[in-house]
Parts: C-alpha cells; sequence; structure tokens
C-alpha cells in the first residue's frame, strides 16, 4: 500500500515544531527545562500533536538533530572524495566536524544525550557516528580495536564535556579543536599522517 504525502498543515506543524523546539534549545542554559509544553506553546500546537507525530521527548529531540544533520553528512562525503588524504587525517576531519557541530548545537545535543533514553549511546545518530568513526578507524594501521577507539574518541566530544568547557572553563572553540587535534594524534600513535 502506497504512503500518502503528507497533508500540507501536517508538513506546517511538523516545520513549526522542529523549529520552535530547535530555538528553544538552543536559547536554554539548562536543555531539560525546555518542556513538551513549551515547545508545544511556540510552535502553536497541542501537545498532543508533538506526541502524536514523535512519541515522546526523545524522538522529538532525535527529529531536530536529523533536521541539522546535514553538514555533518556533507563533512563525511569531503572528507572520504579528499584525494590522497590518510584515514588519519580523515577521522581528524570527522571528528573535527563533529566537535563543531556540538559546540555550535551544544544545548540540544546535551538534551539528546539526556532525552531520557536508557543509554545516549543507542541514539541513532551516536550509532550512525561510530560506525563512519570505526570504518575509518579500521584503515589505520595502529588501531588494533577500531570499535572501542572510535566509542573513545566519541566520549572525547560528549555534548556535556563540551558544554563544561566552553560554559564552565570558559575554554575557546579554537581551544577545543587544537586539543582535540593533539587528543587524536596520541591515541592514534605515530605513524604517517
Amino acid at each position: 500500500m502506497a504512503q500518502r504525502p503528507e497533508r500540507a498543515d501536517a508538513q506546517r506543524n511538523r516545520e513549526a515544531v522542529l523549529a520552535a523546539a530547535d530555538a528553544l534549545f538552543a536559547a536554554s542554559s539548562s536543555p531539560r527545562g525546555v518542556s513538551m509544553d513549551d515547545i508545544a506553546a511556540a510552535a502553536g500546537v497541542g501537545k498532543g500533536t508533538l506526541f502524536r507525530r514523535f512519541g515522546d521527548r526523545a524522538g522529538l529531540i532525535g527529529a531536530v538533530i536529523a533536521s541539522r544533520l546535514e553538514p555533518l553528512n556533507e563533512a563525511v562525503r569531503e572528507a572520504r572524495d579528499e584525494a590522497g588524504s590518510s584515514p588519519r587525517e580523515r577521522v581528524l576531519k570527522l571528528l573535527d566536524a563533529s566537535l563543531r557541530f556540538k559546540i555550535e548545537n551544544r544545548h540540544l545535543m546535551v538534551a539528546a544525550e539526556d532525552a531520557g533514553v536508557s543509554s545516549p549511546y543507542r541514539a541513532g545518530h551516536y550509532g550512525w557516528w561510530h560506525a563512519t568513526l570505526r570504518a575509518e578507524l579500521e584503515q589505520v594501521p595502529q588501531v588494533r580495536d577500531a570499535d572501542f577507539t572510535a566509542h573513545a574518541l566519541l566520549a572525547a566530544i560528549r555534548a556535556d564535556l563540551v558544554t563544561h568547557l566552553i560554559e564552565e572553563e570558559k575554554t575557546t572553540a579554537e581551544g577545543l579543536r587544537s586539543s582535540l587535534a593533539a587528543y587524536v594524534d596520541n591515541v592514534l600513535g605515530s605513524g604517517p599522517a
């Protein structure tokens, strides 16, 4: 059975909800404080619409993140397409792109990590990032366990850590990016760049 196209009003509501949630998380210093009620009110829809459309808060946050992932998808394509780049360089480029995304969207990403799901590691965006990074790490000869190394490197850029370093320790974005590059170099060991 063919799926019917989405009604125009349903599409407008979806876009309004995603935009409202995105704006509320970006403006909030406490992502936990952004409620479904707040999002529904800002979007001009009923709270029931949110639950019917997204299931729960975690589903809504996941949809907001998915709507913002194109820059990361583009970074992955660029890293893979760049002629002459080594797997080590691609790993750093991928992690740097993810770090920049988390810096720019840190409150949304903290909300995602803390969305009430049993584990942030079960989120779709985490699984995608882990698989992408693991595939590159498998090509780095010095890496013995690409699966674990991918998890460990992603832990270094968790949104709660990024938020803490920027907001509490006043680390600059460039300082974080530089520290990440040095950390990746240490983790991957010596070898051709």
